[in-house]
């Protein structure tokens, strides 16, 4: 049973707020965001190609070993959002839990993560509008000017407000089923053509990629952390969500739950279906998805099939801008960042945070550039997951600090009790591997030839991004700003 409206807005004014967004989002408008941020077609379509160059068919168990940690990622969420259902998601419950200064450092790093993945985002997504509207990818420039167009479109939908983001995300929901489950049951059912056997196999992968098996496992692992991010968008539209304490943390979880699923059908049906798997493991087929999908279906079904990735990818910028609008949002409203006061707009009858979109849009278009040079995917990507998984390894590690010392007894809606503290500590070992297994510097998911500084993208970056954060901490001080200082 979803909890009154006003007990929501209650607990807001228990952690110093008042209400300044709408609320018109129940659990399943709440999910459908959750769901559209993930996006199964979109991860498991960025993925899939680097997945069976490095592992073969066998990449998959890696994939359903990284849904199922992240799981538990998920459901420590799941649990502080019950709490502390607040715009802003993992800087609110830092600041809960330890205290302004670190909230302000994870709120910095999260902002940074989430533009990053905005970026890698619009980034993926050129291709397909190419393919759906000229029948040719774009490259360089026009791929850079297809992206920032993809962002502007949905900085358009979103400041229109939440009603009309509920019938965009609505319509990308339904994508993503037609999209996943559909075609992968299809394929699955009708257009088999190897045993399941051959998930078990590598096919020579690792060797034609130059690694060991381990390596080409532990890699995989980097890889397959990009199919699943993005949960934490629910948590986000908090203070928009009816019954926030309840529906928050069940949206959490079921679209973590349902995106993996489907990830998973689609890669398994996707692999089974493939004719030549022995091309797409040695990197023949840079997009192996797309002939498999059409080559079973027919020549009929190739435009459909792209208007409805197309449609996708669209909806998850759009649910990643919204998401990313409100994390900003939350620390400005504490005056945590420069220029708090217009990035805390909220805008007229819309009532969104259009300042926040828009700046944040802005610099995920400066981060578009990176792009320019075509053979940039592996980077992107590792770009874009990066930041997220820090930000994962930050709240985390709050909690679990949070949990041994006392300063937390969660008192929410979920309460899992001893049960939360062994998911905290499984969660914060998977974290801290995966976050350094993201991070670390290889050759092999970077463009031919790439310089050093592209190589080391992710650590360099969020290095100087942690740097200017702590100086900003030191020098301007912003914690001292906020307008209260949480407490559990």
């Amino acid at each position: 049973m979803e909890e009154p409206i006003d007990q929501s807005d209650t607990r807001l004014k228990e952690l110093g707020y008042q209400q300044q967004l709408r609320r018109g989002l129940g659990m399943w408008s709440t999910f459908s965001i959750g769901v559209t941020t993930v996006a199964p077609v979109v991860g498991l379509y960025a993925v899939f190609s680097l997945g069976s160059v490095l592992a073969g068919p066998a990449w998959l168990w890696v994939l359903l070993a990284c849904l199922v940690a992240q799981l538990l990622v998920a459901v420590v969420y799941a649990e502080l959002a019950s709490e502390f259902p607040v715009a802003g998601g993992p800087y609110q419950w830092v600041r809960q839990l330890v205290g302004p200064r670190a909230a302000w450092f994870t709120g910095a790093i999260y902002i940074s993560a989430v533009t990053a993945a905005l970026t890698t985002v619009a980034y993926l997504a050129a291709p397909w509008v190419g393919l759906l509207f000229t029948g040719r990818e774009p490259h360089g420039l026009t791929r850079y000017v297809v992206s920032v167009g993809l962002l502007a479109f949905a900085l358009v939908i979103n400041a229109s407000g939440v009603k009309v983001m509920r019938v965009v995300v609505t319509m990308g929901l339904a994508a993503e089923i037609v999209g996943s489950v559909a075609v992968g049951l299809a394929l699955l059912l009708f257009f088999r053509v190897h045993d399941v056997s051959v998930l078990f196999e590598t096919l020579g992968a690792p060797a034609s990629s130059g690694l060991s098996t381990t390596a080409a496992v532990v890699t995989t692992f980097a890889v397959c952390g990009w199919a699943f991010v993005g949960f934490d968008a629910s948590a986000s539209v908090a203070e928009e969500t009816t019954g926030a304490g309840a529906n928050v943390p069940r949206a959490i979880i079921r679209a973590t739950a349902a995106v993996g699923a489907a990830v998973v059908l689609v890669a398994i049906a996707v692999t089974l279906a493939t004719q030549n798997l022995s091309a797409v493991v040695h990197g023949e087929v840079p997009d192996p998805v797309t002939p498999t999908v059409i080559g079973s279906f027919g020549s009929w079904s190739e435009k459909p099939f792209l208007a409805v990735v197309v449609v996708t990818f669209l909806v998850c910028l759009v649910s990643m801008q919204a998401y990313l609008g409100r994390v900003t949002f939350g620390l400005a409203r504490d005056n945590m960042l420069p220029a708090s006061h217009a990035l805390a707009a909220v805008t007229g009858r819309s009532q969104v945070p259009l300042t926040a979109m828009a700046v944040t849009s802005a610099a995920a278009s400066a981060g578009l550039l990176l792009g320019l040079n075509d053979g940039a995917i592996g980077t992107m990507i590792t770009f874009g997951t990066g930041g997220l998984y820090i930000t994962f390894l930050l709240v985390v590690t709050a909690a679990l600090f949070a949990r041994l010392t006392g300063r937390w007894l969660p008192a929410g809606t979920l309460r899992l009790g001893r049960r939360g503290l062994v998911i905290n500590i499984l969660a914060f070992c998977w974290i801290a591997f995966e976050t350094v297994n993201i991070a670390w510097p290889r050759t092999t998911l970077a463009p031919p030839g790439a310089p050093a500084w592209q190589v080391w993208a992710v650590v360099w970056v969020f290095a100087v991004l942690a740097a200017l954060a702590g100086l900003y901490l030191v020098i301007a001080r912003p914690h001292r700003g906020a307008g209260t200082e949480g407490t559990s």
